[in-house]
């Protein structure tokens, strides 16, 4: 039996085996924030277009009964619905169901009634998903009827209310190179999404149920909120 010459096995070495394992990480990294890029994109192009919605909406209860679908409390300033500190020369009229039930015609508030007596729906948003809610209309307890943003936030919607031509008295944001917008907003309704940390502008996460970002609270620049007069 010719047993010849003794075989000789490929086997990788260990640095060829880091060096595969190096490659398959750094791709792998990259496909993830590929995806995450892309998923961001999508709930911003959602965020922009509940927004338009939303003040298309407004805008058309205005044409029809020739104002805003708020019981004024306070007649020298206007109106805001939402989480968070309403826009200076604002008052905040509670969570946003509050509206979001005129304008949906929901008959069992008494208040929608009231403001909405044609009964008209002028917006019918999809119902919010997830143990956050989110995207959509919350049907959670302690927040049912409140219109969610795509990452868990109340949408914030301000309306001219004073009748004045403008929204308060100064932008929600404090940017001073007009990446905002102008100061104040020369607009009858405005609304906004907080974006991924839950808070007017960048910077830190509003709870745990958000993620910090880049940027500074309170401005727009380099935050991921959503304007709807951009």
């Amino acid at each position: 039996m010719d047993l010849g010459e003794p075989r000789h096995y490929a086997a990788y070495t260990l640095v060829e085996m880091m060096v595969v394992i190096l490659i398959i990480t750094i791709l792998a990294a990259a496909l993830l924030t590929a995806v995450f890029g892309m998923t961001e994109r999508a709930q911003k192009i959602l965020a922009k277009n509940d927004l338009a919605q939303l003040v298309t909406a407004v805008n058309a209860y205005y044409t029809e009964y020739g104002k805003y679908p708020v019981t004024v409390t306070s007649p020298t300033t206007d109106a805001f619905f939402g989480s968070g500190a309403a826009p200076a020369g604002c008052t905040s009229y509670t969570s946003n169901d509050e509206l979001l039930n005129v304008l949906r015609n929901i008959t069992s508030d008494a208040n929608a009634v009231a403001l909405n007596p044609r009964q008209i729906v002028f917006i019918s948003p999809r119902a919010a998903t997830g143990t956050v809610p989110h995207g959509g209309i919350s049907q959670a307890a302690g927040t049912v009827g409140q219109y969610m943003d795509p990452w868990g936030s109340q949408y914030a919607i301000a309306m001219d209310t004073t009748y004045d031509n403008q929204i308060g008295t100064a932008n929600p944001y404090s940017d001073t190179d007009g990446s905002a917008g102008p100061s104040p907003l020369l607009q009858g309704v405005i609304a906004y999404s907080f974006g991924k940390n839950g808070a007017l502008g960048g910077g830190a996460a509003a709870s745990s149920s958000f993620v910090p970002e880049s940027g500074s609270l309170g401005k727009f620049k380099g935050s991921s909120d959503v304007l709807s007069w951009q």
